[in-house]
């Protein structure tokens, strides 16, 4: 068993998606997205998991909706999250213009 499993679980598959190109399967994700936009995202799913998991879990990942209720909830957000929410924009800005995300 990897050493990063736990870090893969299904809630965690979804806000890679969700924070990299708000794509709507993990699957189209990895095999489309380049890898340092996946690496990207891997740092901002460590700042934001708890953030998720407490403040946005319910909501279906796609289209950017995980980065909007994660915005939503900005006077919520841990510090480490509110930092990287910038970066996070972007990434999904880079990944549309990229054409790996829907707008």
């Amino acid at each position: 068993m990897s050493t990063y499993s736990h870090l893969i679980s299904p809630a965690r598959i979804a806000i890679i998606s969700a924070l990299m190109v708000a794509m709507a399967t993990p699957g189209f994700a990895q095999t489309q997205v380049p890898a340092d936009m996946r690496s990207e995202a891997m740092l901002l799913l460590r700042a934001c998991s708890a953030d998720y998991d407490r403040l946005c879990s319910s909501v279906t990942p796609g289209g950017g909706r995980i980065l909007a209720c994660l915005k939503s909830h900005a006077d919520q957000l841990s510090a480490a999250c509110a930092q990287v929410m910038p970066r996070a924009q972007s990434l999904r800005e880079r990944a549309i213009t990229a054409g790996v995300a829907p707008k």
